[in-house]
């Protein structure tokens, strides 16, 4: 067994309506894994894990009342927000980082790292999901919070946050108007990335299961420390308690995906 847990549970009201997932919080891998042949200072990286998340999400966790599911392992070491089958659940490469541990890599291993950790922290989301409809009588809202990075391959990224989403409008429609009314800020509709991918998180536990949900970027350099935390967690509660009481996101409803 590893020395250390595959996830970390915020506890809060269950009957609160939302819960939050953060899938790259933590940049931990296990002892025995040696640091997969990487220096430590990779660790400190966003190859690792999403800068300011894990903060992020334990202030929004505490003003809103609500719980949070949180990884704690390095997406180095196999990544949750990836289906099983994906080529890209184990990086080989990363942002011009080489993982020496993860290639070769053995069929063992790699089962060893899905049961170990990318299963546990799912079993963990649908736990938490699962005791949140049976707390409010209904499916709570889900909201999975990343952060992307400034600057891609030398090219300013120009949105300070961004709304990712697949075939389920209901919630990201909702915040990025919302978004889109603070003074200054730039949001973007499936920007930087694309909601819309087989496996993944929001696809395995909201898509396919009818629950309304949305995928909320953060710019990291907008969240490394404190004061960047606390601001968004300000703008970011009050836009997700004003969507938690619009009774249509309680509402399990499936719609067409794009994958």
């Amino acid at each position: 067994m590893p020395n250390m847990p595959a996830f970390q549970i915020l506890e809060g009201n269950y009957d609160s309506g939302i819960v939050l997932l953060a899938d790259h919080a933590m940049s931990d891998v296990p002892d025995e894994y040696d640091a997969l042949g990487l220096d430590p200072s990779v660790f400190a990286r966003h190859v690792a894990y999403d800068i300011g998340i894990a903060d992020l999400t334990r202030r929004l966790s505490e003003q809103l009342g609500c719980p949070a599911v949180m990884s704690t392992f390095s997406r180095l070491l196999i990544d949750p927000n990836r289906g099983e089958d994906d080529p890209t659940l184990i990086m080989k490469i990363s942002d011009g980082a080489i993982i020496p541990a993860n290639h070769p890599l053995s069929r063992e291993d790699r089962a060893r790292r899905i049961d170990l950790f990318h299963r546990p922290y799912h079993n963990a989301c649908d736990g938490v999901i699962g005791k949140a409809t049976a707390a409010a009588g209904g499916p709570p809202l889900v909201l999975s919070l990343h952060s992307f990075t400034p600057l891609w391959r030398g090219v300013p990224r120009p949105w300070h946050a961004g709304i990712l989403w697949d075939g389920d409008s209901r919630a990201p429609n909702a915040l990025i108007e919302a978004l889109a009314k603070i003074d200054g800020i730039i949001v973007g509709d499936n920007e930087p990335y694309d909601g819309a991918l087989r496996g993944d998180t929001m696809n395995r536990h909201c898509m396919t299961k009818g629950i309304a949900h949305a995928l909320v970027e953060v710019r990291q350099d907008l969240i490394c420390d404190p004061e960047g935390v606390s601001l968004w967690a300000k703008r970011l509660a009050p836009i997700f308690a004003a969507l938690n009481a619009d009774e249509t996101m309680h509402v399990r409803q499936h719609f067409p995906s794009r994958v």
